[in-house]
């Protein structure tokens, strides 16, 4: 999945010479917690959030002897080394982008202009859909060998049951000579394909429950 995929195009951003009241407003009007700043040609030049304006904001006890600080203009507080992506980035580069560097919010730029956005909760809903974890299904870990092939094993074991696979996801153990297999499946009584499983000398990790037969 590439990242036009899923960022917001209609993006609320502003210039230098937003006031700090100005961009309070929008984002509560709006609820966002990000905005970009462009100038004229809409080039990315900062960004602002929600972070930005409450670690410069006067503290409340002191808001009545400092209300020029809500005129000032958000070039005095925002971030200009801004990390960007481009509309085709992978999804999964763009997460480690999140995952490393601690930010909320990614503009997107393309020809040097900004044309589009992806925030944290973007990211998590497509991990949801990409898991299927929306839809009633059932998810089964099974630790396997650490070599090529068995993927498709265990994928073969589950279609003669007739489930589809809604997704897999594959993982290390410690000992590197194993992985872990998590499979969602579009039952919700999984218990005969665990038990097919078992049967051809696999390890299930999840469920591991007491009468699990079909």
């Amino acid at each position: 999945m590439i990242v036009e995929q899923i960022m917001k195009r209609n993006v609320f951003s502003i210039d230098i010479t937003t006031t700090i009241q100005q961009a309070i407003d929008l984002m509560d009007n709006n609820r966002i917690r990000h905005l970009p700043v462009i100038n004229e040609k809409k080039e990315l030049i900062g960004i602002v959030s929600d972070r930005d304006i409450r670690d410069a904001r006067p503290s409340i006890f002191d808001t009545d002897k400092h209300e020029d600080y809500f005129l000032k203009p958000v070039s005095k507080i925002m971030v200009t080394n801004v990390i960007t992506g481009h509309p085709l980035d992978f999804v999964e580069d763009i997460s480690s982008i999140f995952y490393e560097h601690h930010i909320g919010c990614l503009p997107i730029e393309e020809d040097n202009k900004l044309v589009g956005i992806i925030t944290e909760t973007d990211l998590l809903h497509t991990l949801v859909q990409l898991m299927g974890a929306h839809q009633p299904s059932s998810q089964i870990e099974v630790q396997v060998e650490n070599v090529a092939g068995m993927l498709a094993e265990i994928a073969t074991i589950i279609k003669k049951r007739n489930i589809n696979i809604t997704s897999v996801l594959v993982y290390p153990t410690k000992d590197y000579e194993h992985k872990v297999l998590v499979f969602r499946l579009q039952t919700m009584d999984p218990r005969g394909v665990i038990t097919d499983i078992e049967k051809e000398g696999y390890k299930i990790i999840w469920p591991n429950l007491p009468g699990m037969t079909p």
